[in-house]
């Protein structure tokens, strides 16, 4: 793989940057935003984090985040920030809480394409783009509201920043004090402060260790001079600081509860309750790159062409592989992990296949060279078209109801038959045509498989509550009392627009531990008594005031586990049915 690390490499013509960017965004974006808000928030991710962004609004405090009017400490409020500045613009709605994903997603890709064209050429920047625009996994978290999306872009910005910014000469006497290295290395700082507000101390810790990795195994010392750490690291410090300094100031158990359990807890032992095993994130990997996984392998070897010998030669490309493969490791090694987790490695693979891509597709016989990356391509796409067929015609296979795969039978069906005919005429395109036709082949044969998909999610989405928060909304007045019952459902507090108290077990109201609720964090939201056990329920529910249950149909229909009798079919348990979902029920003490 070519890689220019030369300083005085040419940059590229603003015009055409310009034109490209312009092009990525209009093309993207309409891919992204397609039917963005046509169906409700799912629980418990989605609604979660758009009910602590309406919170803030309606509280005015941007310093502590909330949860159900509870303090919630478990990440920093970049993401909660940008999400209730999108509800305060466009609305308490469904589009304006995916559209914060969906920027970040897009502002990824053109950061990718503008690093990918610096470092190596233009095409490189144009199919790096389109590689990770169109990865599956990049864009299914582009729809959805977490913050992972966000700390996976800033991350990259701060990386690629770093690499860009150590080719660039340093400061003359007769050039600017703001050369192009100073720009780039503030770029970097900026951008892990940020990152550090999106997600925690990850931001500076996992960047900094590939940074480290980098300059040791490549012997790249002499490259780092100067990095403008004094007025890097007070530029750090002035975006990344303050809000830790007012959270910890004006929350007495912030400190233990962030940096301890949700920083060391969480990544060295099983704590947060997400173990998996050791190979949990190549199969991520693999489905998640889908339709470019069978090409990571060819770019992956071909950046280390040549290996320890020619490391100087493909430093660049070094650096890529050593972002992906330390960060990979770092979340493998984790206590805790979730899928999202690995979105940070998606630029540098985008970045390394589309080099790889650029250099076959200059090549006589680069057809040939795509052989087994489309072997790939049509093997994943045939399976994946089996398991949609089989999905909606044996839904007791995927627990499906039978409701439920009728609807989804047509868009699964259309699917299928977009992924086969992608397998078996992409290849005949890369013969027939070359490799740039059949790259495009790839791409719209994963546009028209992600649109069908977004035009499938509202069936594909898990039923919630927000026909019953919208009952409530309309009907509660301000002294009524609305409560869920064994559980908490995100959702219905961002539609319903109001807080609610939690019906739990003894032994969580005694632990002051109920779902993703922090009450211990909480002294005011205990005093206000919002976690109170079923014995307290049955006693408020005889009294005068009027109070509104939602419930999971299972929890009060089913046999319970204490051997008292479920909450329906208690005799001296009197109730008005008001409204009910697929899985849930609404009621109160009153008609």
């Amino acid at each position: 793989m070519p890689a220019s690390d030369n300083p005085a490499s040419p940059v590229p013509a603003t015009s055409s940057w310009r034109r490209d960017a312009l092009l990525l965004a209009l093309a993207l974006g309409l891919l992204y935003f397609f039917r963005l808000g046509s169906y409700p928030l799912s629980d418990p991710d989605e609604g979660r984090n758009a009910e602590i962004a309406r919170e803030m609004l309606a509280t005015g405090d941007w310093v502590t985040p909330r949860l159900n009017g509870v303090n919630y400490f478990e990440k920093p409020p970049l993401v909660y920030w940008a999400t209730a500045l999108s509800e305060k613009i466009f609305g308490l709605n469904e589009w304006a809480v995916r559209a914060v994903p969906a920027l970040f997603a897009l502002w990824g890709v053109l950061i990718t394409y503008g690093a990918a064209r610096r470092l190596f050429d233009r095409e490189t920047g144009l199919l790096s783009a389109l590689v990770l625009g169109t990865s599956l996994l990049w864009f299914g978290l582009g729809h959805f509201p977490i913050l992972d999306m966000a700390v996976s872009v800033l991350m990259a910005r701060a990386l690629f920043a770093f690499i860009i910014g150590v080719q660039e000469p340093a400061a003359s006497a007769v050039t600017s004090p703001l050369c192009a290295r100073r720009l780039y290395f503030y770029k970097l700082y900026v951008s892990m402060a940020l990152a550090t507000l999106a997600k925690g101390f990850i931001g500076f810790l996992v960047t900094g260790a590939v940074m480290f990795l980098w300059l040791l195994i490549f012997n790249q010392w002499k490259r780092l001079r100067p990095l403008y750490l004094p007025s890097g690291a007070l530029l750090f410090l002035l975006i990344a600081a303050p809000w830790h300094v007012l959270a910890a100031l004006r929350n007495p158990t912030w400190l233990h509860r962030y940096i301890f359990f949700e920083h060391w807890l969480r990544y060295t032992t099983s704590a947060a309750s997400r173990v998996q095993p050791w190979h949990f994130f190549i199969w991520i990997v693999i489905a998640g790159l889908i339709p470019w996984t069978g090409f990571l392998w060819p770019a992956v070897r071909d950046a280390l062409r040549g290996g320890w010998a020619k490391r100087k030669e493909n430093a660049v490309a070094g650096f890529l592989v050593i972002w992906a493969a330390f960060i990979f490791l770092f979340f493998s090694a984790s206590g805790s992990k979730l899928m999202p987790y690995i979105l940070p490695i998606f630029p540098a693979l985008a970045v390394l296949i589309g080099a790889w891509l650029a250099r076959v597709a200059r090549e006589t016989d680069g057809a040939a060279r795509l052989r087994v990356g489309l072997g790939v391509f049509s093997f994943l796409n045939g399976l994946l078209a089996v398991a949609l067929c089989m999905a909606v015609m044996r839904p007791n296979l995927v627990k499906l109801t039978p409701e439920h795969a009728l609807a989804l039978q047509p868009p699964a069906f259309a699917m299928a038959a977009v992924l086969l005919l992608g397998g078996i005429f992409v290849p005949w395109l890369a013969k027939t045509r070359g490799v740039r036709v059949a790259v495009g082949g790839i791409a719209v044969t994963m546009a028209a498989f992600l649109v069908a998909l977004v035009c499938a999610a509202p069936d594909i989405n898990k039923p919630g509550t927000k026909p019953l928060a919208l009952l409530v909304k309309a009907a509660a007045k301000p002294g009524d009392r609305v409560m869920h019952y064994f559980d908490i459902f995100q959702g219905f507090t961002f539609y319903a627009e109001r807080s609610v108290d939690c019906i739990a077990g003894e032994e969580s109201v005694k632990k002051l531990e109920f779902s993703e609720i922090e009450f211990k964090e909480d002294a005011v939201a205990v005093a206000r008594g919002q976690l109170m056990t079923e014995t307290k329920f049955r006693e408020l529910w005889a009294q005068p005031g009027r109070i509104f249950v939602v419930a999971r149909k299972r929890d009060v229909q089913q046999p319970r586990a204490d051997g008292k009798p479920p909450l329906f079919a208690d005799a001296t348990f009197h109730y008005h049915l008001l409204g009910e979902t697929e899985d849930h029920y609404l009621f109160s003490n009153q008609p």
